[in-house]
């Protein structure tokens, strides 16, 4: 590795989001926010297919608004995983509620008799929650969703209600779901079940017989594999996690399931950008980096070598500062429209995969 004479200049206000990034962050921590910078810069520069994953609440923080709407607006970001959480409360705002600061060391017995919900200190009220509720109710209820659907395809088709919603409503700051529907950007979610819009399901499915919406995790896993392939073998991919979670796993078990279940010869993620408060050494999945991640065939060995960061730092913290840099110095790229590739995605892993199991001498469990 290169050695680099650590001698910044004094600051002197006038320096842009991309210099301070460069040149103010020396050391430490801070050395691996100049590095995540440099790393997320060279995936958009080298035209990689980036994934997403994002955990904890950052729609009701209004992460989404301030900085992932433009950077999937920009073609930056092509694939997204989330939590359930994050897509039920990307609908608040755009059936006409706001979520406020709160003070997070008041009485919480208090704010469970005004009915205010606590978001450490932002509060949401049991009447947002009840609205959102009917509204996903309504939505569910409709034609569209009386099939068998993965985790892409309803977000996708509640991403256009949604922005048929706010059009009408004339809502100025559109969702994440509808932002990327627009704009082709598939969205996952490793455990839909774990969410209100789910529970809102739920309640239908016992109200009505002839509700039919279900979610097909079969056919979710194949997918996220699928697209995973076939980007491979259009050129590079880039994972950026934020948070950790169950958003991180979701996305990086697609590639032990294309080399240690299906028996193909994936290279793993060709770049790797994680930040995550957590720490190394209790074993959990959140802070791992991509060196432990290699050993399962979730990254290259040119990633873990030469373009892998782990930043230990909350996302709320970091993520604008990135995002104004990237914004900054970088001219928009062609949406990839991934979610319009799911078919064809599909096809071709399903194709090669009999090639493998059909050929004994190359199946991975020639049992088979």
């Amino acid at each position: 590795m290169k050695r680099r004479n650590v001698s910044p200049e004094a600051i002197t206000g006038k320096e842009t989001s991309g210099d301070l990034l460069r040149e103010k962050f020396p050391a430490y921590v801070g050395r691996n926010v100049r590095e995540a910078f440099r790393l997320m810069k060279q995936a958009i520069e080298e035209d990689y297919f980036i994934f997403l994953t994002l955990s904890g609440a950052m729609t009701p923080a209004g992460m989404h608004h301030s900085c992932l709407q433009p950077l999937i607006e920009n073609g930056f970001i092509n694939c997204i995983t989330t939590t359930g959480a994050n897509i039920y409360h990307d609908v608040h705002r755009s059936i006409g509620f706001e979520v406020e600061e709160i003070n997070p060391h008041h009485s919480d017995l208090d704010y469970r008799n005004e009915e205010t919900v606590r978001i450490y200190d932002l509060g949401l009220t049991h009447e947002m929650l009840c609205e959102t509720d009917k509204f996903l109710g309504r939505v569910l209820k409709t034609p569209a969703f009386q099939k068998s659907m993965t985790t892409p395809e309803f977000h996708s088709e509640l991403g256009r209600a949604v922005a048929e919603h706010e059009e009408k409503s004339g809502i100025s700051k559109p969702s994440l779901v509808s932002t990327c529907h627009r704009h082709g950007v598939p969205i996952f979610c490793g455990a839909p079940q774990d969410s209100s819009w789910f529970l809102e399901a739920l309640q239908l499915s016992m109200l009505h017989e002839d509700f039919l919406f279900e979610v097909d995790v079969r056919r979710d896993v194949l997918q996220m594999a699928a697209l995973q392939w076939l980007t491979q073998h259009q050129g590079k991919t880039a994972v950026w996690i934020l948070g950790g979670g169950v958003p991180k796993n979701y996305t990086l078990q697609g590639e032990p399931t294309l080399s240690q279940v299906f028996g193909m010869d994936a290279r793993g993620f060709d770049l790797d950008v994680q930040i995550c408060v957590d720490v190394a050494d209790n074993g959990a999945l959140s802070p791992c980096n991509a060196g432990e991640g290699h050993t399962w065939g979730k990254t290259s060995a040119d990633c873990v070598t030469t373009r892998s960061v782990y930043l230990r730092s909350d996302v709320t913290v970091i993520l604008p500062i990135l995002t104004h840099a990237l914004m900054s110095e970088l001219s928009p790229r062609p949406a990839k429209r991934l979610v319009d590739k799911l078919p064809e995605a599909e096809d071709f892993i399903k194709k090669e995969f009999k090639k493998i199991f059909s050929d004994p001498n190359k199946a991975i469990y020639s049992g088979y």
